[in-house]
């Protein structure tokens, strides 16, 4: 009797520790996985799913089909930077002073330089969210949030990390033929150990992602893939520029990256298919801002402007969402987004009480493209880099410039903004500059400024491609 009590005894915290693992295992299961993949410098018409006939983007063609569509998607910001500032932490990276300028970058003299400037701490990013959430974090890719040691992925709540802390760097190795002496150019795996990869990076960083998801398949994850594809510098890989050859140029390039940074998001959904964890992830897809069409041959057709400015061009991108379970399969949501949604809708899905963050500028998406709400996510939406700015509410959009009369557009009836209305609805006008104005004396000084003949640079690129 004594040694069946003891056996027992024995067995108990085994038993209750298969128990625990279960529960765990099956409340893990139950939490959706994330992945958010972001492209880089991308035009608003070059993929299949925005009706290019020219790029070849099969995968994302069929993420598409197997989602959401867009129409009307925004980021906060017509750069990179500021961009990825907006979406990490749901807010108008305005209000905590991180203005529509890059770090580092152009900067004048006055206020924050050099690798001072960056994300700032006293900011919570939704990483940060999601791992006290039970999530497994990972960043693959580009950062840009700040070079300085404090502005690490690994202390801005990513478990993960392999990548690059810059804006921008070489989609191949460093060697004698291919320098940099800029640290945050360096591929880094953690934390403060660089190394290199002999592979094309594109197809470096969807491997690496694989693996993570190998590696945390029994947990949730959330993966944000942050490519650099397809920012400048223009390098293909060759056998990619094989598959164009009725193409030329940037053009032909650019097509080449596009179709690697397609075949990279193949990787990652394929392998999600394979392990059996599809039917319990959020994927979304979009870019950070506009296409520059003069540095990469970008189209951002039919919409006006290009990267850094706030016409169309600049500011609205292409954006997928395929939600667990195949919900709302081949779709299109045609009311304007914004790239803040994403904090809240990740902390959502994620078991979390968005209402219960204060400060978020975005909203959870979810009761929208579900078909439970049917009202607007946004109202109004603004952009503001220095003097520059716009501001969205509803169909009407007010652009101000700092060397022309503000112009005003009717979306719905014009979204290349060709017809300036301005003179023929002056009240809209004041009520929109009114209203801008209340949304920026509520925002935080800018803790560093772009020098002045940038903007000057910004200003003639918007003229150059404007329509």
């Amino acid at each position: 009797m004594k040694n069946i009590q003891n056996s027992k005894s024995m067995k108990s915290p085994i038993l209750i520790a298969f128990i625990f693992g279960v529960f765990s295992y099956m409340y893990g299961q139950n939490q959706p996985n994330i992945v958010f993949i972001l492209s880089d410098d991308a035009g608003y018409a070059d993929f299949g799913f925005q009706g290019s006939k020219e790029f070849k983007t099969p995968h994302l063609d069929a993420l598409a089909k197997s989602g959401v569509k867009f129409t009307q998607a925004y980021v906060s910001a017509a750069v990179c930077g500021p961009s990825r500032a907006g979406i990490l932490t749901g807010k108008y990276q305005q209000r905590f002073g991180y203005e529509e300028n890059n770090v580092p970058g152009y900067m004048s003299a006055s206020g924050i330089i050099g690798d001072e400037m960056g994300l700032p701490l006293d900011q919570k990013l939704i990483s940060e969210y999601l791992q006290e959430q039970g999530y497994k974090t990972a960043l693959f890719g580009k950062w840009h949030m700040g070079n300085a040691d404090r502005f690490h992925p690994t202390k801005r709540g990513f478990d993960t990390f392999y990548g690059f802390r810059g804006g921008a760097r070489s989609y191949y190795e460093f060697d004698e033929n291919n320098k940099s002496s800029r640290k945050e150019d360096r591929m880094e795996r953690g934390f403060g150990n660089f190394e290199e990869s002999e592979l094309y990076l594109t197809d470096a960083l969807a491997n690496e992602t694989i693996q993570f998801i190998e590696e945390n398949k029994a947990q949730p994850f959330f993966v944000y893939l942050s490519f650099n594809a397809v920012h400048t510098p223009m390098e293909a890989h060759p056998d990619d520029l094989k598959k164009f050859p009725n193409l030329e140029g940037k053009r032909k390039t650019l097509a080449a990256m596009t179709l690697a940074l397609d075949r990279a998001c193949g990787k990652v959904i394929d392998k999600l298919d394979e392990l059996g964890l599809r039917e319990n992830t959020i994927i979304v897809f979009t870019n950070d801002n506009g296409g520059p069409s003069d540095t990469n041959a970008s189209l951002n057709k039919p919409l006006g402007g290009t990267k850094a400015n706030h016409l169309e061009g600049g500011i609205r991108v292409p954006f997928l969402m395929a939600l667990p379970k195949n919900k709302q399969k081949n779709t299109t949501y045609q009311y304007p987004i914004s790239t803040l949604d994403l904090f809240a809708t990740f902390y959502n899905i994620a078991g979390g009480n968005e209402k219960q963050i204060t400060g978020l500028d975005g909203v959870n998406l979810l009761p929208y493209v579900t078909g439970e709400n049917k009202l607007r996510p946004h109202e109004t939406l603004y952009w503001k880099k220095e003097v520059r700015g716009a501001i969205r509410h509803l169909d009407w959009k007010l652009i101000r410039y700092p060397d022309r009369p503000a112009e005003l557009y009717n979306l719905a009836e014009d979204e290349a903004e060709i017809n300036n209305l301005a003179t023929t609805h002056p009240d809209i006008v004041n009520d929109l500059y009114k209203q801008f104005f209340e949304w920026e004396v509520s925002l935080e000084r800018p803790l560093w400024m772009l020098k002045h003949k940038y903007e000057k640079a910004a200003i003639e690129r918007l003229d150059k491609y404007k329509n």
